[in-house]
This record gives structure tokens, C-alpha cells and sequence, in this order.
């Protein structure tokens, strides 16, 4: 037969040790709230920027039809066309995506991408202007937006 004072005594230490082995604590948690929090404030605001750049691209990718139609004109007439219809192209309310509101071809050839109010704040009801210019026969294009800040345009518009 066994001691039953031993008993009770292996029985009290196997208690404690399990109930010291459940869980995690109060800090251990904290700590794991503190290290999500400092990723995600560092991971939203790059998800943001990467997301308004998306729809910076989106518009300028809606005006490369406009692009090439503008160039072909100058090649076949050796003059950049002043609208859409002497470009070709599509009404600029036609020429439209998820963001982008229209794509206008004005004078000299200068399209025009303008974005709209289910864009990012930060670029709605801004624009992007593209402008072409003779280089030896070819045409050679400058992008530029007088609103939306550098570090949402592509790098050609820089």
C-alpha cells in the first residue's frame, strides 16, 4: 500500500505544474497586440499608396488607345489632332474605367485622363495630362499632373 500523505502531496504538484502550463499571460498577449499594431501601422499606409498608384496606372493604360491614335495621326498628316473624333477615338465620355471619368484628346494632341470621385481621395477629381511632341519623325510623350503628388505617378511622369 502507498502513504496517502504521499499521495495527496505528487497529486498538489501535478496540479500546479499543469495549471502553470495553460494559456498564455496577460503580458505574453500584450506583447503579441503591440507587435500587430506596429505592422500594421506600418502596413496600411503602403497598402494605400500602392493602391491610389493602381488607379493612377488604370487611367493612364485607358489613354494608350488615345496615344497611338493621336501618333498615327501626326505620322499620316504631319499635324496632332484636336479632339477625340479627329484622333479617331472614342467621345471622351466614352473612354472611361472604374476611376477614371474621361479621356480627352485636346489641342496639339494633349490627352487629358481625368479621375473621378470613386478614385482615392487623394487623386479624385484630379488629372493627368499627357503631351506629345515631334522627335525625328516619332512622337515622344511628357506626362504631368498638376495635382497629384509625384509619389503616385508612374515614373515616366516624374
Amino acid at each position: 500500500m502507498r502513504d496517502s500523505s504521499n499521495l495527496g502531496l505528487h497529486f498538489e504538484e501535478d496540479f500546479t505544474m499543469s495549471r502553470t502550463q495553460k494559456g498564455f499571460t496577460l503580458i505574453e498577449l500584450m506583447i503579441v497586440v503591440a507587435i500587430i499594431a506596429i505592422l500594421a501601422a506600418i502596413a496600411i499606409p503602403a497598402y494605400q499608396d500602392y493602391t491610389i498608384r493602381t488607379q493612377v496606372s488604370d487611367g493612364l493604360s485607358l489613354a494608350s488607345g488615345s496615344k497611338t491614335a493621336v501618333a498615327e495621326v501626326y505620322q499620316n498628316t504631319g499635324n496632332f489632332p484636336g479632339t477625340n473624333a479627329a484622333a479617331g477615338v472614342a467621345s471622351s465620355a466614352s473612354i472611361i474605367g472604374n476611376f477614371v471619368t474621361q479621356t480627352a484628346v485636346g489641342g496639339s494632341g494633349v490627352i487629358t485622363v481625368t479621375y473621378g470621385s470613386e478614385a482615392n481621395t487623394a487623386i479624385s477629381n484630379s488629372t493627368v495630362t499627357l503631351t506629345p511632341a515631334a522627335n525625328a519623325g516619332s512622337v515622344v510623350w511628357t506626362c504631368d499632373s498638376p495635382n497629384i503628388a509625384d509619389r503616385y505617378l508612374p515614373t515616366q511622369c516624374r
